[in-house]
């Protein structure tokens, strides 16, 4: 496989060209409808950024509504004239989330036109009007490939939000078909186990800029790939007109430290070279570069050789969702070759959807576990081994996993594969948006129990009936280690119960805090290897005391609600 090379080195200047009024955190109180009311402030503040970027003879790709370019057409073609680039921002600030394919299609095509003829320049990029892309938006970019665009600048890389290239932080593209677009996402800083976006704009007006500079010098340290930063030119102007009935939140994000912009943006542009994303890719902005001889649109044919997208091949597409995949062990050395093997089919078996990282936690193993655990995982890449110097239990261990997890989706499964690891594939998407946690359930009426002797299924099920009284929820099965967290809605848990008690009481904090949880049937065998670790007697009476528990708990919140006037 051929691998693009490097374009020549530089970091990429984006800006937004918008009116104060037109932006996202007003966009409930001023309809489009009414844009044309406001006294509009555009041009001036347009001007004052053309000439700080002449002052330090930067080029800059200006992102552009097709509403502006028609009502503005000498000012986009003054931009275009200087010789910044003018790229697609849509036509009037929607979302892209809540088109269908085809009023995206409709509304690219519309400012598409009304960008070339006001700028006498063919539009190569876009950035989405509103809310960065996630995984769901993706079909768009199929759409611009369609449209003739050489690249997009949608994405703000974050972990939760799906497929591989919306965790990307660096320049990369995406393969459509026999055609790619280049992604140049907005740079961010990889802090505390998060990518922490740096790119500017609101970044740089509510952050210490003491703080965010050393997060730039960083990247600048670490990556060749370009630095990616924005401002809106309405940033520049501290005098615009103040918005009446926005929310505090909205006011604090549009009009905190606006009078800081100009000079945070001139310290880095006297450290660092900027660029457009066309000078970067080298790319040909002229209007008849871009049609055939019977003027029909084409597919880009001046990118230079360098910069040809290969051909996807197997085995070379983007990672998946990144799930953590948390494995507690206590004296399981004999069950560890079959984990392996096992954890080698699910991995295949979840591939190229999910890439998961395992977390194995030896609890204070007194056998050879540790040095299983080190002979079969230490030398894989996705694999991190992390060791309690003492027994504390299965809860404390999957709690140390989910404490050691960056991903924002963390499963916790039972080394002794009792459940079997692949019914992931069932329970990650249940892992929607507002849920905190999924957990199987072979007491569902759609589960299944198999070889679990007779005496310990009716304790199970006597306990679930208890908690079903007790909690929210009305489970079928309370006591399943295997699961699916969300892992901010529990990392913080301080949990009481260290051992197999724990993971019910992982859940009574999540049903008690109002948390949303789902139940995934599932099926339970016994133990094939090693030993079941639970101690029936103790574990029963611990059961009644925690059941004591969370009854009180819910009692008192009861009372306290009835005591409010």
């Amino acid at each position: 496989m051929v691998i693009p090379q490097k374009p020549t080195a530089t970091d990429v200047l984006t800006i937004g060209l918008e009116d104060y009024f037109q932006v996202g955190a007003f966009d409930r109180l001023i309809p489009r409808r009414r844009w044309d009311r406001f006294e509009s402030r555009l041009e001036r503040n347009t001007r004052r950024t053309l000439a700080l970027l002449d002052q330090y003879e930067i080029r800059a790709t200006f992102f552009v509504l097709g509403w502006i370019a028609e009502r503005m057409p000498d000012l986009v073609r003054d931009i275009a004239r200087r010789g910044h680039e003018i790229a697609n921002r849509g036509y009037d600030h929607r979302c892209v989330r809540g088109m269908s394919p085809g009023a995206f299609r409709d509304d690219l095509q519309r400012s598409h036109e009304a960008l070339e003829r006001a700028s006498g320049t063919r539009v190569l990029g876009y950035r989405v009007g509103r809310q960065p892309f996630t995984s769901r938006e993706f079909w768009a970019l199929e759409i611009l490939a369609q449209e003739g665009y050489v690249y997009d600048s949608s994405v703000v890389p974050r972990y939760w939000t799906g497929c591989g290239l919306a965790r990307q932080r660096h320049m990369g593209y995406h393969h459509l078909g026999t055609q790619a677009l280049w992604e140049f996402p907005f740079a961010t800083w990889h802090g505390l186990g998060w990518p922490l976006p740096i790119a500017g704009g609101n970044y740089f007006r509510q952050l210490p800029h003491t703080l965010v500079k050393r997060a730039v010098a960083a990247w600048h340290r670490r990556y060749d790939a370009p630095f990616v930063m924005y401002f809106h030119v309405w940033e520049l102007d501290a005098q615009q007109p103040r918005i009446a009935g926005a929310s505090r939140l909205s006011k604090l994000r549009h009009y905190r430290n606006l009078e800081k912009m100009t000079w945070v943006l001139k310290d880095y542009f006297q450290h660092y070279s900027f660029g457009s994303i066309a000078d970067y890719l080298g790319l040909d902005r002229r209007l008849d570069a871009g049609v055939d001889d019977s003027g029909h649109r084409v597919w880009p044919r001046d990118i230079p050789a360098r910069l040809q997208a290969p051909a996807p091949v197997p085995g070379d597409e983007p990672a998946g969702v990144p799930v953590s995949v948390v494995v507690p062990c206590f004296n399981e050395a004999p069950v560890l070759p079959y984990l392996a093997r096992t954890l080698e089919q699910v991995e295949a078996a979840l591939a190229p959807a999910y890439a998961l990282q395992f977390l194995f936690v030896d609890d204070g193993s007194t056998d050879a576990t540790w040095a299983c655990l080190q002979s079969l995982f230490g030398d894989r890449t996705n694999c991190e081994l992390l060791r309690h110097e003492s027994n504390r239990g299965i809860a404390a261990g999957i709690m140390t996993g989910l404490r050691h997890a960056t991903t924002d989706i963390v499963a916790s499964i039972d080394c002794d594969c009792s459940y079997d690891p692949g019914d992931l594939q069932t329970l990650l998407p249940l892992l929607t948006d507002g849920v905190a946690m999924v957990t199987a359930s072979p007491y569902h009426p759609e589960g299944e129990v198999m070889h679990v002797p007779v005496w310990r299924l009716a304790l199970s099920k006597a306990a679930s009936c208890l908690y079903r009284g007790v909690l929210r929820h009305k489970l079928y099965t309370y006591t399943s280690c295997f699961r699916v967290y969300r892992r901010q809605a529990v990392q913080g848990l301080v949990l009481r119960q260290a051992g197999f008690l724990g993971i019910v009481e992982m859940l009574g904090h999540l049903d008690q805090g109002g948390e949303t949880i789902v139940e995934c049937p599932a099926r339970l065998e016994s133990r094939i290897l090693g030993q079941s670790k639970m101690k029936v007697a103790v574990t029963a009476w611990a059961h009644l005391q925690l059941l004591a528990r969370l009854l009180a708990h819910r009692l008192f919140a009861a009372c306290t609600r009835m005591m409010k006037p």
